[in-house]
């Protein structure tokens, strides 16, 4: 058997090597025959968003195609130009931020991170390169794998919240299911990294704002999210807009060059963030000229709208300041990209209208949304058991977000036509069937706030809430509450809160909104919270006074099937949050796998870490989520408890199913290294399973943790473990957890 393996990996081996040989003779021969301007062009996106002034956007846009003076640009129109009407016939690339899901929208990265599931979501990731591949598009402006610990930057929801170590294994999955296992098939996109490097540790939560941090925070925290994505195989990463040692990414040779490609071996192509290399003029670089050279030998390959690579480095190298290889480079790496995908083979094969009818918006893609609507919920609250509610008598469904299809895509949906959308009320109306009486009423507005209102506020006119109209829709919310056994409050943010440019420096419900809460707990029904959001919320009110919370996200085309699914409990939420949730927004950044301090926290003394007015605790810990039914954990059995060099130790619980209907629990392992040669996270992330269990039912759960889990960046940045004594645990969260400790010396 050993000798069938070895002549495997040595005929693939051959087979990769003739591969790579083709693709560069055949790039030779075209390179050759390219103009100065024709390689240019290949590093040029050309992007139809259009709100700022780019020339080659609209009528223009074909011509400058024809010219060969664009790689990269959406629509059929330009496909045919580059391939039918440009002198080299080069196909342009098209990209879209696929970023959960392309016609069927499944709920946003963040909700379903939340189901600490690899294999469901690099499945999502797979359908959604089936859709888009066959509607025209083969890049993805996606997987987005930026580490965040503050809820008031729009773009959590787009990432996998707080933790590296989840976040990377999710990061994998992304990739995976985007680029599956061939590039050249008609069914597979490029996958995009974005965005590199540490875009989530913005300072105030603010998009596009500075980012500052030492470089054992870079390698410990924030980079191995990339490099996971990365080592599985992604073709294309994008750089971000943030400074990082002063210096802007898009601009960062260290980055770009010295870690990217040199120390991690990525050899595909890097494009920019819309207009990044024009934006490090605004960081004082330069002027356009000087940073688009900057940007080139930094290793940017592909300037995204910007036009700065097609206007400015022909003059640049006449003068000498660049020189016609790194310009080759760059142009080899786009066309490589191209190559891999087929295009030069046949540059039509994404536009498949044939396979577009037979799967865009499906039913299995449809069903599957569905699923993940449902597994994706954290339920966050449920006193004296008031979920799962039953199908029967008369339940009120009321909120701004109870019968609103378009907000519940989230940020950076696909899907324009909202027909196929299931709203929340919808959807309970579906799965509580004929025996319940659904009655609905909006109760208010998102908000009534005159800033958050007109800050984006393009048509010139100030935009008011009518006072009278607020005062109606509150009024007839209560009168339908009364009529109610029980309440279910649609509560949150629409989908315009969050995403790109959507940060809040306040996460709480907004005032009309709690108001509309406020009266309906005053009416004595039972009333379930639902939460439709694309980030974590302050819900400390909300937390003491309503009887059951479920944390639905922006939760997609299929939203309201999915949550009634929950609601009735024909699925039994499993859903624990990836993003820590503060008490209010003073305890912002808050995160579990915090450093530890010399004066920690003690109320018997009054000179150390704490607030005065709020626990230091968050309000819901990283890993949080409960389930209908209960689980038990044992105390932590381990193999051995002195261990040396290579050995592995085994670490297991037993959980037991107390409750009275089946259940899944996600069983989570967390180390520390209490005396190392830096100061370490009180805990840290290092393993979970998710397992099924039926009442009554007790099952094993083991842990193989191996000296690389041990491992750490100190002060030299090198990789490495430290004899010692180390804690473990294992728990339902990062919180609530069974300890240990070991001895472990190398």
């Amino acid at each position: 058997m050993r000798n069938y393996t070895l002549i495997f990996c040595l005929l693939l081996s051959i087979y990769t090597s003739a591969q790579q040989n083709n693709m560069k003779a055949f790039i030779d021969s075209l390179m050759n025959k390219m103009t100065l301007e024709e390689k240019l062009g290949q590093l040029n996106l050309s992007s139809g968003v259009g709100n700022l002034p780019v020339i080659t956007e609209g009528e223009g846009k074909i011509e400058f195609i024809k010219k060969g003076l664009i790689g990269a640009s959406g629509g059929y129109n330009s496909l045919k130009a580059s391939v039918e009407e440009s002198r080299m016939g080069i196909p342009v690339i098209t990209g879209r931020d696929i970023i959960h899901g392309y016609k069927t929208t499944f709920p946003i990265p963040l909700a379903m991170s939340c189901m600490w599931d690899t294999e469901r979501i690099e499945k999502m990731a797979r359908i959604s390169a089936i859709e888009a591949s066959c509607d025209g598009i083969n890049w993805t402006y996606s997987p987005m794998v930026d580490i965040s610990r503050d809820p008031r930057w729009g773009r959590v929801a787009e990432g996998a919240g707080e933790d590296v170590y989840l976040g990377s294994k999710i990061a994998e999955a992304y990739v995976r299911g985007y680029q599956g296992d061939d590039l050249s098939k008609e069914n597979t996109i490029l996958a995009c990294v974005k965005h590199f490097a540490l875009y989530g540790a913005s300072e105030a939560g603010r998009d596009y704002n500075t980012v500052d941090m030492s470089k054992i925070s870079m390698f410990q925290d924030y980079l191995p999210t990339y490099k996971a994505a990365f080592d599985a195989g992604a073709a294309t990463a994008m750089s971000s807009f943030n400074v990082i040692d002063m210096v802007p990414a898009t601009g960062n040779k260290w980055l770009m060059t010295e870690l990217l490609r040199q120390q991690w071996g990525f050899d595909g192509f890097v494009v920019t963030d819309y207009t990044a290399i024009n934006e490090m003029m605004h960081h004082g670089l330069g002027d356009l000229e000087t940073v688009a050279v900057k940007a080139l030998k930094a290793g940017i390959d592909m300037d995204m709208v910007g036009q700065s690579y097609i206007g400015t480095l022909g003059k640049s190298l006449k003068e000498g300041k660049v020189s016609l290889e790194e310009i080759d480079t760059a142009c080899r790496r786009v066309l490589e990209a191209k190559y891999k995908l087929g295009l030069f083979d046949n540059p039509y094969k994404y536009h498949d209208k044939k396979r577009a009818k037979e799967v865009l918006l499906c039913k299995e893609h449809q069903d599957y949304a569905r699923e993940l609507a449902a597994r994706s919920c954290v339920l966050l609250k449920n006193s004296n058991n008031t979920l799962p509610l039953k199908k029967e008598g008369t339940i009120a469904v009321i909120g701004p977000l109870a019968n609103t299809k378009i907000d519940m895509l989230g940020t950076w949906a696909a899907t324009r036509d909202t027909e196929p959308i299931i709203t929340i009320l919808e959807g309970i109306k579906n799965v509580a069937g004929k025996k319940a009486k659904i009655l609905h009423a909006q109760g208010s507005f998102f908000t009534e706030h005159p800033y958050l209102l007109n800050v984006n506020n393009k048509t010139g006119k100030e935009i008011t809430i009518n006072k009278e109209e607020s005062k109606a829709k509150l009024e007839e919310a209560i009168e339908t509450a009364n009529q109610a056994d029980v309440i279910i409050a649609v509560l949150g943010e629409p989908r315009k809160w969050s995403g790109e440019a959507a940060s809040r420096s306040d996460i709480t419900i907004p005032a009309c909104q709690k108001r509309l809460l406020q009266e309906l707990m005053n009416t004595g029904k039972p009333v379930v919270l639902i939460l439709s959001n694309g980030r974590p919320l302050a819900l400390t009110w909300e937390n003491e006074n309503v009887d059951a919370m479920l944390e639905t996200w922006h939760a997609g085309v299929q939203a309201g099937n999915g949550i009634a699914d929950v609601l009735f409990g024909d699925y039994n939420p499993s859903g624990k949050i990836t993003m820590t949730f503060p008490r209010n927004v003073g305890q912002v950044p808050i995160y579990y796998n915090h450093k530890k301090t010399g004066r920690p926290i003690d109320h018997t003394h009054k000179f150390t870490t704490k607030y005065l007015d709020v626990p230091n605790e968050p309000l819901f810990p990283f890993g949080y989520g409960l389930s209908y039914t209960s689980f038990n954990y044992s105390n932590i059995s381990l193999s051995k408890t002195n261990l040396k060099g290579n050995e592995e130790l085994i670490a297991s619980v037993n959980i037991t199913n107390s409750g009275k209907i089946a259940g899944e629990e996600i069983v989570q392992l967390y180390l520390n290294d209490p005396k190392a040669s830096v100061s370490r996270a009180v805990k840290e992330l290092k393993g979970y399973k998710k397992i099924y269990l039926t009442p009554g039912e007790i099952q094993k759960v083991s842990f193989v943790i191996t000296p690389e889990d041990l491992k750490f960046f100190n002060s030299n940045l090198d990789y490495d473990w430290e004899s010692g004594e180390f804690n473990i645990f294992i728990g339902t969260n990062s919180s609530e957890v069974k300890s240990s400790s070991i001895i472990w010396n190398k």
